[in-house]
């Protein structure tokens, strides 16, 4: 059964008129003095002559007739090009009148005379001197003119191409090198750029976060807070919802799910957080769904924002599934990059849409990975593990068997309005 879309229009539109009342008096006669001598100034007739365009009558020189037949090697094959192409070493003499056109103001030691012919006035340079008009203002840029020009004159640049030592031990030289302002690190020297009152109390090195390398994060940022609960309340919930990908007529949009009651969230973060990375519980978590949201903006690189853990070395915290302490890992700020950022707003409900794609509640259960699964997380967490990795991805890039395995870690189930199970679906996760 199909449905179509349309809008309803009024076929008749009413307007109401709103006449004006008559005024309750009749107007005034108003006498306004009027000089009839303002329509002799010369100025009343400037707005006239400036929004009248001038005609500008050009000829096909230009003003600027050249005659070509006077060169007889622009039209014969053998002919004497002497006068066109002069030898540099036998120029022909300039006319005096002519000679002050080749002065370079900037970089003269001389000045020429109103006769055309150059005089020494001193023998350092004369800077150019600006003549005195009475509607040029004399900016910054006028004054410093010559001071850039004799400073660049006076300072030549000059390019040495030094040879760049590229081979292996030298890059490891450069990078050893870089490490030597930690050895001498003082905490005491670190100002902040903006606050001068602020100190540093204490320092921490950066490390990549292998504990969570393997997984994919992508940061979502709502319009409205989402829930059905005012702002001034706390919901845990919001914690562990579920963004599903949806498609109706060719619109991209996501479904939101939450967990029914708080104890529940709280339940399914205790057992994640006591899970090992691929441990299997048979729990069945039930999230319902709330709206649909649209995606708004998109950014697909988000080199500036990363998820930071600030780890200061202390033992890890008993879980009740594992008697055995965490590892310990040592002091640093451990960090992981953020793969997408998206911003989401209220997508307006449809009642025309088939209700078939439409999924009312979403259970999930942790699972074990599959063989291709933990190929695939292996690999990914081989960038921070594996010291060779950069070469062993160089030999397979050559070679061309770098593959791009399917993702999943979950897997949940698709009721109905009635609790009944429909259909087993993926269901991607940590």
């Amino acid at each position: 059964m199909s449905f179509k879309k349309s809008k309803l229009d009024l076929l008749v539109r009413v307007r109401y008129s709103n006449p004006l009342p008559a005024p309750p008096c009749p107007p005034k006669l108003l006498d306004i003095p009027t000089d009839p001598m303002r329509y002799a100034r010369p100025e009343f007739l400037n707005d006239i002559a400036s929004d009248t365009p001038l005609p500008m009558i050009v000829d096909a020189e230009c003003g600027m007739p050249l005659d070509l037949g006077k060169w007889e090697c622009l039209w014969e094959q053998n002919a004497d090009d002497s006068d066109l192409n002069p030898d540099i070493n036998n120029l022909p003499k300039l006319d005096p009148k002519d000679q002050f056109l080749l002065l370079d103001s900037a970089t003269s030691s001389g000045i020429f005379t109103p006769s055309g012919h150059p005089g020494s006035a001193s023998g350092t340079s004369t800077p150019t001197v600006m003549p005195h008009v009475s509607w040029l203002r004399k900016t910054e840029y006028i004054s410093r003119e010559g001071v850039s020009r004799s400073s660049h004159a006076a300072e030549p640049k000059m390019h040495i191409d030094e040879p760049v030592d590229v081979s292996h031990s030298a890059q490891l030289r450069d990078i050893e090198a870089s490490f030597n302002a930690t050895d001498n690190f003082d905490i005491s020297t670190i100002k902040h750029p903006n606050k001068p009152n602020v100190t540093a109390v204490e320092s921490y090195e950066i490390f990549p976060d292998a504990d969570v390398w393997a997984n994919a994060y992508d940061l979502f940022r709502f319009s409205e807070r989402p829930g059905d609960r005012p702002l001034d309340s706390e919901d845990p919930r919001l914690d562990c919802a579920i963004l599903r990908p949806m498609e109706s007529d060719g619109d991209h949009f996501l479904a939101y799910y939450l967990t029914k009651e708080d104890e529940t969230a709280v339940e399914f973060k205790s057992d994640r957080q006591a899970l090992p990375v691929n441990g299997v519980s048979s729990t069945e978590t039930a999230f319902q769904f709330v709206r649909d949201y649209e995606v708004v903006k998109v950014e697909q690189e988000v080199p500036n924002e990363f998820l930071l853990v600030i780890d200061d070395g202390d033992e890890g915290v008993k879980s009740e599934v594992d008697t055995k302490p965490l590892e310990r890992r040592p002091k640093g700020v451990y960090y992981k990059n953020i793969e997408r950022k998206m911003l989401l707003k209220k997508k307006r409900i449809n009642s025309y849409e088939p209700a078939a794609q439409k999924w009312h509640a979403i259970k999930v259960r942790h699972v074990e990975m599959s063989d291709e699964e933990q190929q695939e997380r292996t690999e990914i967490l081989a960038e921070v593990v594996d010291p060779n990795y950069l070469f062993a991805k160089a030999d397979a890039d050559a070679e061309g068997e770098v593959e791009e395995p399917e993702r999943g870690a979950e897997d949940g189930l698709m009721v109905d309005e009635g609790g009944e199970i429909i259909d087993a679906v993926d269901v991607f996760g940590e």
